[in-house]
């Protein structure tokens, strides 16, 4: 199978032994599935700025994807930083075009995070774990050409989480 767009991965740390799975499966060493996520402790942007913040994530994080998978864990909902890429990858940009989003579920127990709801069913769309490289292809490909046909749905208010969620 190949993936035939760069991904961005988004997940919650307590997760990373599943989304190493994935990727293992279904990017065939080619790169495109990319796991370069914000974490604790990292030299976060400090900044009140709600639009360098973004700018930063998407020239830090995102810079070359075209496409957002959200890895859905148990708590993947409650992370901040899920939230910050999230609302990044929405942004449309007058030199360029939104990531494509779609999430994977990872267990049954994850909830969407909020501002992911806030654009599902219209931009963006969520899945089971693919039971083949060729249908997690089809899911990249529809939010891949998502970015130009129904960009027009985009739901992305300002305020981002300034804090971690309690997660029970």
């Amino acid at each position: 199978m190949a993936v035939s767009h760069k991904c961005f991965i988004s997940y919650h740390q307590e997760d990373l032994e599943q989304v190493n799975d994935f990727i293992a499966r279904f990017d065939d060493r080619q790169g495109r599935l990319i796991k370069r996520g914000i974490l604790e402790g990292e030299d976060l942007i400090n900044s009140t700025d709600t639009d360098y913040v973004m700018a930063e994530i998407r020239r830090r994080y995102l810079r070359d994807s075209t496409v957002t998978i959200v890895m859905l864990g148990r708590c993947t909902w409650s992370r901040r930083f899920v939230d910050w890429e999230l609302q990044s990858s929405l942004r449309q940009l007058a030199n360029g075009l939104p990531n494509g989003l779609i999430s994977v579920r990872l267990n049954s127990n994850g909830y969407l995070p909020d501002r992911f709801a806030e654009n599902y069913p219209g931009y963006a769309k969520a899945h089971s774990y693919p039971s083949s490289g060729a249908e997690l292809s089809r899911w990249i490909d529809e939010a891949f050409d998502a970015r130009t046909t129904q960009a027009h749905l985009i739901s992305n208010p300002r305020e981002r989480f300034k804090n971690n969620r309690s997660c029970p």
